[in-house]
């Protein structure tokens, strides 16, 4: 509705100005309304800072009407916080008691999502406020008033005032993806039959789009609801069938057969449909069937086609190249599936161009059959979790499937399957929340135990200067105790200056508070400790009389409340996401090794699962990754050069994020290699199968120990494969195309290793610029 002149104001301050600007105006009017206009100075006292816990200290991400939407959602917990603070100040210990429980919940609330996590603060500071004497539950109503009147006013303005365009939704991001899919898919489905640079580079870009890192934290769907998980598979799924399209290198020789061409064009036309079901479109359930049909038809053949026995076996056959492990003696630069002239020139008895028309299959087709099975399955996967996402609990796709397994589920179990998933020391979550309940607890204590003067200001300091990590502790409570003297000092000399009369502080506080919100976010903790100390002063000198020593005061308190938030990071995680990220990753590698050696095993002797993600170890790895993900994300927000050196060795650049696609990798190929019907491989083929899924679980297990060594981890290096495998055939007689599908998946899971050791890929499986971490 009303916008600010461009080139007004540096471009560090644009966005902090207008949110400045916004919270000036609704504190001001406010504070003004009830403390000079009715004489309600309780009523005036709650409304200023209601609408400075969820307007300043809060971080709630979003677009203006987002972020108005959530507040007026979170109106109903301000009035309970509110209340139930005002209740439980009546002794000391129910109020420390209060604190512990109320801290930790709040702090918790974080695996909400962003939205909750950005909130939390704002809360917790809703619920201080009440619980400091005077115990007064007479006072309740006005306090609620003044509560709602804040936040009233504040959602007012963030929906009408300085609003932007909106970014493009989670949603949106995706059907330009699924365009993008469909495109790429129309083009691999007719001659040349494979991708140009250009295509794979816009695949790789638009892959990157659906990447958490690049999407604003209020358009992620990182809730714990239906659609939100939907939405994120949905992106999940996006990325897999992009980066398995880029990998589609054409048919080894000829033209392909037409059960491949209708798979191919069969996922263009359900990629179209899945974009235009993210648009709010009608269900995609003939293009759905259709592919599905279509795949089905594709396996069917393959299968009614073995390989060709090799006319020239090689003597030894354990000196062969493994499809997905290099050759003894080559360089660990990555896995590689043996090329088609490879293969035909160790097999002299291939059929040239009309291979793919032979009644046996060779090696080379079936790799090819079974990489376009692959991206049918990501295709199917994408549009089922499209349509959950934009149906929820009514989809129109078939029956819930156990990688669907919440789409029946009621938001409140789901809310404890999340919670429940993250109760536990080993989740960042859960750590964070321990960390700020136990700092906010013992502020309460000390306050209340030792009658400290504004003990408010002490645990408001403990709130806001505790952070996840001790080093980040350390640095912030030190220009924090900087900038809170710098303040004090000034408020001293204006309040022995001006002494009682308040028509001064009332005329000074709003540029005061404008300068703190400005500056604040853009200079620091210390200049926003130092702004912060001189508003509270004008504000506490409008409602009773003062001297210069509330300043003395409050940097007393500030130095209780950092003191409490040193002793606390300390003592609780004081290396934050730094290590208990390396410690679940590398307990993710051996999760997904055990997996990887029971569905070699599995397809190997002809087995499947009736429900292969809830089979044994599928459970155990999904947590495991749920774990790692949120750490990761706290990782991201944590300084990079943790430690400073001060005697701990420098540890290797690892790629996170390819350590968490390996593991979905191993999920979603487990899961669809152990899909019914399961046929024999032969003694040839399971030997070699066997062998060569040891070979990948046994290089997840140098890569966990290497994450997280113990005191007598060996050093040295191990090679990638011995120079001689026992019982290993590159390329087994009448091997199905059920073996070059799982050889295809453990070649992709030693790229993903690769990967995590830093080799200058991006985390979509394409050449790409690594990571910052």
């Amino acid at each position: 509705m009303f916008g600010l002149p461009a080139g007004r104001f540096p471009r560090d301050y644009a966005a902090p100005g207008r949110d400045a600007v916004r919270i000036t105006l609704v504190v001001a009017s406010v504070f003004y309304l009830f403390r000079y206009g009715l004489d309600r100075p309780v009523t005036a006292t709650y409304a200023l800072f209601a609408a400075i816990a969820l307007g300043g200290l809060s971080k709630i991400p979003g677009t203006g009407r987002q972020r108005a939407r959530t507040v007026v959602r979170l109106l109903p917990v301000s009035w309970v916080l509110v209340a139930v603070g005002t209740y439980l100040s009546v002794r000391t210990w129910s109020a420390v008691a209060g604190m512990l429980v109320v801290g930790f919940l709040l702090a918790f609330s974080a695996v909400g999502g962003p939205r909750w996590a950005g909130a939390a603060p704002g809360l917790q500071l809703l619920y201080i406020l009440p619980s400091f004497p005077p115990y007064d539950p007479g006072t309740l109503g006005a306090r609620l008033v003044g509560t709602t009147a804040g936040l009233a006013l504040l959602a007012a303005s963030e929906a009408l005032l300085f609003t932007g365009p909106d970014p493009p939704s989670y949603r949106e991001r995706a059907a330009a993806a699924a365009r993008r899919a469909a495109r790429c898919a129309t083009l691999v489905a007719a001659p040349p039959y494979t991708l140009g640079d250009a295509e794979i580079e816009a695949a790789r870009e638009t892959g990157q789009t659906l990447r958490s890192l690049n999407v604003p934290e209020a358009e992620r769907p990182a809730g714990p609801g239906v659609r939100d998980r939907a939405l994120s598979q949905t992106g999940l799924a996006l990325r897999a069938l992009l980066n398995r399209l880029a990998l589609l290198t054409g048919p080894p020789c000829g033209p392909p057969v037409p059960a491949v061409t209708d798979v191919l064009n069969t996922v263009a036309a359900l990629a179209t449909a899945t974009a235009s079901r993210l648009g709010s479109g009608p269900p995609p359930t003939t293009a759905y069937d259709a592919l599905t049909g279509a795949r089905a038809r594709l396996a069917t053949f393959t299968a009614a086609h073995p390989t060709p026995p090799p006319a020239n076996q090689p003597a030894n056959p354990s000196a062969s190249t493994a499809p997905g492990l290099p050759p003894a003696g080559a360089p660990e630069s990555g896995p590689h599936l043996p090329s088609a002239d490879a293969s035909e020139s160790a097999d002299a008895s291939e059929p040239a161009p009309d291979c793919e028309s032979a009644p046996d299959f060779p090696p080379a087709v079936l790799r090819e059959h079974a990489a376009v099975l692959d991206v049918a399955d990501a295709a199917l996967a994408m549009t089922m979790a499209a349509d959950l996402a934009v149906g929820g609990r009514k989809r129109a796709l078939g029956a819930a499937t156990s990688r669907f397994w919440y789409a029946t589920a009621r938001p409140p179990a789901l809310w404890w399957h999340r919670a429940y998933g993250h109760a536990g020391r080993r989740s960042v979550f859960f750590q964070n929340a321990v960390r700020f309940a136990l700092a906010l607890t013992a502020a309460r204590l000390v306050a209340g135990v030792d009658t400290l003067p504004h003990g408010f200001w002490a645990t408001l300091a403990a709130l806001t200067l505790t952070r996840t990590t001790l080093d980040e502790t350390r640095s912030t409570i030190r220009r924090a105790l900087t900038g809170t003297l710098a303040g004090a000092l000034v408020t001293a000399g204006l309040l022995a200056l001006v002494g009682a009369h308040t028509v001064v502080y009332a005329a000074v506080l709003p540029a005061v508070m404008l300068i703190a919100f400005t500056v604040g976010p853009v200079k620091g903790v210390g200049w926003a400790q130092g702004m912060f100390t001189l508003l509270v002063a004008l504000v506490f000198a409008q409602l009773a009389p003062t001297t210069w020593r509330l300043a003395e005061v409050r940097l007393l308190d500030v130095l209780v409340g950092s003191a409490i938030g040193a002793v606390i990071g300390l003592l609780a995680w004081p290396r934050g996401a730094h290590d208990e990220l390396r410690r679940v990753t590398a307990e993710l590698m051996r999760r997904a090794a055990e997996i990887v050696v029971a569905t070699s095993a599995s397809v190997a002797g002809g087995t499947t699962a009736a429900a292969p993600p809830a089979a044994p170890g599928h459970r155990s790895l999904h947590h495991e990754l749920v774990l790692a993900e949120s750490a990761y994300a706290q990782y991201q927000s944590e300084p990079a050069a943790f430690g400073g050196g001060r005697g701990r060795p420098a540890r290797p650049a690892v790629d996170w994020q390819a350590a968490l696609m390996a593991a979905h990798h191993t999920l979603w190929g487990s899961a669809r290699l152990l899909e019914p019907p399961g046929t024999g491989l032969g003694p040839a083929a399971a030997g070699s199968l066997g062998a060569l899924g040891d070979r990948v679980a046994g290089r997840m297990l140098q890569v966990s120990a290497a994450l997280d060594p113990g005191g007598d981890t060996p050093a040295a290096p191990v090679p990638l494969i011995d120079p001689s495998l026992a019982d290993f055939t590159a390329q087994p007689p009448g091997a199905p195309r059920r073996y070059y599908a799982t050889a295809s998946w453990l070649a992709s899971l030693m790229t993903d290793l690769t990967r995590i050791a830093g080799t200058g890929h991006g985390g979509d499986g394409a050449p790409g610029p690594r990571d910052r971490r």
